[in-house]
């Protein structure tokens, strides 16, 4: 059974520590599910147009479909991140733009950070 949560004050403050380091600055939490075999952490990028774009006509454009990708599990529970990423349209060459993420470990639906780390017990190098 899947139960979704609104945070707010210490519950944010916590999930923020939890969270891949600088992913708040870009993404809003809209909720946690709670699954049966863990959590899953819903992220809306924030509305403010890309900075390498501020001089261009742009506006939201929607959203691409939602990404699912898997951080490090906490205490045995699978911890996930569901990303909804914007669009932003380009209103006088009407080029469909987004901001450019490295979130995703090449390859994987892990985040960087836990991908390295799963590197790092294989006994292969991290790149890093």
């Amino acid at each position: 059974m899947e139960t979704e949560t609104k945070l707010r004050g210490a519950e944010y403050e916590l999930l923020s520590l939890i969270l891949p380091e600088g992913i708040l600055d870009y993404f809003e939490i809209q909720g946690v599910l709670s699954k049966p075999k863990g959590y899953e952490v819903l992220l809306e990028e924030k509305p403010a147009i890309p900075a390498v774009f501020k001089l261009e006509p742009m506006r939201c454009h929607g959203f691409y479909p939602e990404q699912t990708i898997h951080d490090f599990p906490i205490r045995g529970k699978v911890f996930d991140l569901a990303i909804k990423r914007r669009r932003w349209l380009n209103t006088d060459t009407k080029q469909v733009v987004n901001r450019d993420w490295n979130l995703i470990a090449e390859g994987t639906r892990f985040t960087q950070e836990f991908a390295t780390f799963l590197k790092g017990l294989s006994g292969y190098p991290s790149g890093k």
